[in-house]
Formats: C-alpha cells, structure tokens, sequence
C-alpha cells in the first residue's frame, strides 16, 4: 500500500482518465462539457494529492521510479498547465462538431506520461512514460481532422517523434549493453568506476541526448515545432509548449544529473552546443516570422536553450536554476497562449497573424497590456519576473566557471528581444486593424490576469519561497 500511495496522482489520473473514456464513448461529442470539467477536477486533485507520500516515499517498485521532491515539483508544474489546456479547449472549438468528448482523456493520459518521465530512475520507465506522453500528443496535433494545417502536423509529429524515439532506443541499448544496467544509480555506479572508456558508451551517450533533445526541441532537433505549433489546434499547441516540454526538461536533468553525473564532461560539451544554438536560432529565426504561433514555436526554442544553460552548470545549483526557470517559463507561456486564444475577428473565427494586433493598444488597451507584460517578460526585459528567471541560469552558470556560457546566453537575450518588442511595437505604435471579437470567457480572463500579475514586479515576492523549493527539489537528485 505504501507504493501506491506513492503513485497517488497517478493513480488518480489513470482510473478518472479509464472511467471518463467510458464516459465519452457512450456520451459522444454531448458528454465532450462533463468529461472537460471532470477532467479539470481530476488535474487539481492529482495536484492536492502531491501532498504527503508523493514527496517523501523515494524509489519505489525496485528503483523503477522515484517519488521526491524532484518529480513532486515538476508534477505541481505539470497538472495545472495541462488543466488550462483542457479549459481554454472548452471555449475553442467548435461546440457539438469540433469538440469531442475524447480531447480531455487524451491530455489526462499525455499527463500521465509526462509524471512517469519526471519520476523515471530507470532507461525502461523514462522510454515508457515518454512514449505514453508522444502517442496522446501525435493524436492531439492532428485532432481537426478536416483542417489540412492540423493533419499535417499530426503527420510530421509523428514521423519525426518515431525517429527520434528510434534513437533514442538505440542509446539506450548501447548503455545497456556496455554498463549492464539500466537504473540510474547503476549508470552512475559503472562511469563513476570505470568512466567513458569505450567508445560504444559514448555512442550510446550521445543517441540518448539527441532523443531527448527532439523532445525539448532543442537544436538541431527542432525541426518540427514551428510546423506543429502552427498547425496543431491553438490549446494544443498551448500544451506543448507548457507540459510536454517542462516534462522533458526535468527528465532530463534528472538523467544527466542522477544517471550521467560522473560522465559530465562528455555530456556537457553536448548541452552546451545545443543551449546556444537553441538560443541564437530561436532568436534570429523568428525575426521574419508573421504568424503569432510559429514565433512563439521559435521563442519556446530559445527559451530551452536558456534553461539547459542552468543544466550545464551541474549539481544541485544547476539544477535548481532549470527547475525555476521552468516554473516561470510555463507561467509566461500559458498567459500568452490565452492571449492568443482571445484573437478572433468579427466572425468569430481564429487570427494568428501578427499584422492582427496592429493599433491593439487603442481597440483593446486591457489586453494589449496583458500581451506587452508576457513578451516583456519573455524578453527578460527587468523589472518583469522573466528578468529574474534568467538571472538564475546565468548565476548558475557563473558559479560553475562557465563564465563565457554566461556571456553568450546575455548576448542571445538581447538578440532575441528584437521580435518580442516587435509584437509590442505592433500593439502600441502602428494604426489600428480591424478589432477582435468581444468574448465572453470570465475564467479564462481570470487565468490570463492571474499570469500576468505573476510575471509581474509582484512575482519578486515569490522568489524566496520559490528559490527554496527549487533547491529542496534539486538537492533530492543528489
């Protein structure tokens, strides 16, 4: 019994997740409000549920998994973004045609997947919650069956996510096969006594970094998120950039860290390279783009880039820093995603394109300040608390010795606030378009406010209680 109430939260996603498949099956598209409310309902009890064992148990089922701090944290992160992605589908799609029962179970059990991968200390747990997070998602991409752009991004998800799942596979049988294991700790054990002396090992390192950095979406294996971005359904997409990828992130933390630590300086010079061409891609690429999704695909590329500069620096500091940076990071995204959601015309219809939010100032002054403080913070622009975020990677950076690291990623930051101060510039200086729709959504409006207000000057006052979890969470990894 003590196991399970480790795996409370899951338990509780997994058993609502079955029952509401039920639900949707014999209710159809009719049953598509109940099981989107229940399923909400479902999320913030998993979340009250990290209370107590979750936190405390440590590995559990043979070291298969390991319930801490860590995990606890990136769950508590995790639960609620993919809640309001199941909220702001319920205000998106097309009622009775577009906005199937079904939508809600599949992001409950993409959840799923993603409290396994952050609680994985085995190669088998983490391939197997992140395959249980990528199927879910390949469907999610394509979910407006009769719109070309989402099929198309279902398609290339999938094509591309079998690759990189492929080798993945592979890396993870080279390591298999030349330590003899496949739990973390024995990992660590074998490199800490005999280190990186074959060359298949390294091999193996390398293939297990290149398929995680397909599911970061970091560089050079980035290629297929401004395409799903863009076409992948707006709360979709919102989604993605929020709980599969902080997910991914602190697996892999927990991999380099926990399984990889002896063998740092093979993989850090890895990260490093994929931290600044994430950075200065994600910056320079979006400077031309004119759809609001596909930039913000290229901002979530950049802003991984800064969060694997926290993992390389190491150790608990390094640690520490990815999992606030990520805190925030989700935070920023979700409140500019609900910003997206609320870009409709006249007819109701979704407007992605940036020349939309022209004189957006004048039209709609409340929402043209919540968008300016989200790109603002994006930019790490101070006195906004995205500022603070990357002041955190940076210090962490520093502390390691990777001054130069430090400097490049300063230099990225000011190259990349060109675009976020482009959507600004839109917003306030140029003459108005054609004004959005007036929505009705009070709690929608109340979760974009809510972001806001915390990546706000008010977020500084969360950074002490903040910066103690993150440090409690990352000293659970060592």
């Amino acid at each position: 019994m003590d196991y399970f109430a480790a795996i409370l939260p899951e338990l509780i996603l997994v058993i609502g997740g079955l029952a509401l498949m039920m639900v949707a099956a014999f209710a159809g598209r009719g049953g598509a409000s109940a099981t989107s409310w229940l399923s909400i309902a479902l999320l913030i009890g998993a979340t009250v549920a990290l209370i107590g064992a979750p936190s405390e148990a440590g590995p559990v089922f043979g070291g298969l998994i390991s319930a801490d701090l860590f995990s606890s944290f990136g769950k508590a992160i995790i639960f609620p973004a993919a809640a309001v992605a199941v909220l702001m589908a319920h205000g998106w799609f097309e009622r009775g045609t577009e906005h199937g029962a079904e939508y809600p179970v599949l992001i409950l059990f993409s959840t799923v997947g993603m409290a396994v991968m952050v609680s994985a200390t085995n190669l088998m747990t983490l391939y197997v919650g992140l395959e249980l997070q990528s199927l879910a998602a390949y469907v999610l991409a394509s979910y407006r069956r009769m719109d070309d752009r989402s099929a198309e991004a279902g398609l290339k998800y999938f094509v591309l996510g079998a690759l990189a799942s492929g080798i993945l596979l592979y890396g993870i049988s080279l390591l298999y096969g030349f330590t003899g294991t496949m739990s973390f700790a024995g990992l660590s054990a074998a490199m800490a006594r005999d280190g990186i002396q074959s060359l298949g090992l390294l091999f193996g390192l390398v293939f297990v970094l290149a398929g995680v950095a397909f599911k970061v979406s970091a560089v050079p294996f980035h290629m297929w998120t401004p395409d799903v971005y863009e076409g992948a359904p707006t709360p979709v997409t919102a989604f993605f950039a929020t709980a599969p990828k902080a997910a991914a992130v602190l697996m892999a933390v927990r991999l380099c860290i926990e399984g990889l630590g002896p063998a740092m300086d093979a993989w850090r010079q890895i990260v490093i390279f994929a931290a600044l061409a994430s950075i200065f891609l994600g910056a320079v690429a979006a400077w031309g783009q004119t759809n609001i999704k596909r930039l913000l695909a290229y901002s979530s590329i950049n802003n991984v880039g800064f969060a694997l500069i926290g993992l390389a620096a190491g150790g608990a500091v390094g640690a520490a820093s990815v999992l606030f940076y990520m805190a925030v990071y989700v935070v920023m995204t979700v409140g500019t995603f609900l910003c997206v959601m609320w870009m409709r015309n006249a007819d109701g219809q979704p407007v992605e394109d940036l020349a939309s939010l022209s004189g957006l100032s004048q039209t709609r002054p409340a929402f043209a300040a919540a968008l300016a403080i989200f790109m603002f913070s994006l930019a790490g622009i101070p006195p906004l608390f995205g500022f603070w975020a990357k002041l955190v990677v940076f210090n962490a950076a520093v502390e390691a010795g990777l001054l130069a690291l430090a400097v490049a990623g300063i230099v990225g930051t000011v190259v990349g606030a060109y675009y976020y101060l482009k959507v600004v510039k839109i917003m306030y200086f140029d003459d108005p378009a054609a004004p959005y729709a007036r929505l009705r959504r009070p709690v929608e409006g109340a979760l974009m406010f809510l972001a806001a207000l915390l990546v706000s000057p008010v977020g500084y006052l969360l950074i002490g209680p903040l910066g103690e979890a993150t440090e409690r969470a990352a000293a659970a990894l060592l």
